[in-house]
């Protein structure tokens, strides 16, 4: 995002935790490329088919704002 958008950790993990109890992401332990233990996330099949609902609705809002904003 070129830093457009920060995340803090007090806010990511928490989220990632909810999104994996939702059956949205799994997770595994291995290392990282330091060899340090680290938690590794992936989208599910179903994780899969919100981001793509979510994606959809997304992109109908922006052009809503974007007609408002050219019309103004």
């Amino acid at each position: 995002t070129g830093g457009a958008l920060l995340v803090e950790q007090g806010a990511l993990y928490p989220a990632l935790h909810r999104l994996e109890l939702r059956g949205l992401l799994s997770s595994e332990w291995g290392l990282s490329d330091n060899n340090r233990r680290a938690k590794f996330y992936k989208l599910t099949a179903a994780g899969r088919q919100y981001l793509s609902a979510e994606t959809d609705s997304w992109a109908r809002l922006a052009a809503a704002v974007t007609q408002v904003l050219n019309t103004a």
